[in-house]
């Protein structure tokens, strides 16, 4: 076999480079696995870019719908009432308090520990009253769930909706996140879900 029929090695020590400009010559595996990953992440990406996005302002569509409005202001209502009523208790609990520090020195221990128990029961009440209305499972959140729930599920409805029509793969709520820095005004649907929701013609 002739010198010139084989590939070209040049030693350099302990390596040998192999000459691939002749041709004929194949890459060998270290470059084929740098080009399956750059023909994967081209893939990647590629799938990536064709995913669609939009966004909306739930608190923006929520205020332009007349019977959220009307509920908000009920709640804000009810929980201005509520709020005075448990200020008239604990403003009751002041008042026994104060009275008990400038009569205690002339009370029996009797009486001191009557008085003290009256104010105890008393600021109890008060405490038991706020969690009544403002607690986890309170007055108010029982309101919300009546008023407000059904029509931010119409809302999402309408979300949900937009996305399968218009083949979306996500859809944000600028509302809600603290997180984006920049968004393009024909990507925001908040208009379209108020649209299908019959709130624009």
């Amino acid at each position: 076999m002739k010198k010139t029929d084989k590939i070209r090695e040049a030693d350099m020590g302990d390596k040998v480079v192999h000459d691939y400009s002749r041709p004929g010559s194949k890459p060998g595996k270290p470059f084929r696995a740098v080009l399956l990953l750059f023909t994967a992440l081209f893939m990647s990406l590629q799938i990536a870019s064709s995913q669609r996005f939009a966004y909306v302002d739930s608190e923006y569509i929520l205020n332009n719908i007349p019977a959220y409005r009307a509920a908000q202001e009920q709640l804000d209502k009810l929980a201005g009432e509520w709020q005075k009523e448990i200020e008239v208790k604990y403003e009751e609990v002041e008042v026994l308090y104060r009275n008990y520090q400038n009569d205690r020195v002339l009370m029996s221990e009797e009486m001191r520990r009557k008085r003290e128990n009256e104010i105890v029961t008393r600021e109890a009440e008060a405490a038991e009253l706020q969690r009544k209305y403002f607690g986890p499972e309170g007055e108010l959140f029982k309101n919300q769930e009546e008023l407000i729930r059904p029509i931010q599920d119409q809302v999402y409805k309408a979300v949900q909706d937009l996305a399968t029509e218009q083949n979306l793969a996500v859809i944000f709520d600028t509302a809600n996140s603290a997180t984006m820095l920049y968004t393009n005004p024909r990507n925001d649907l908040s208009d379209d879900v108020l649209k299908k929701l019959g709130y624009r013609n």
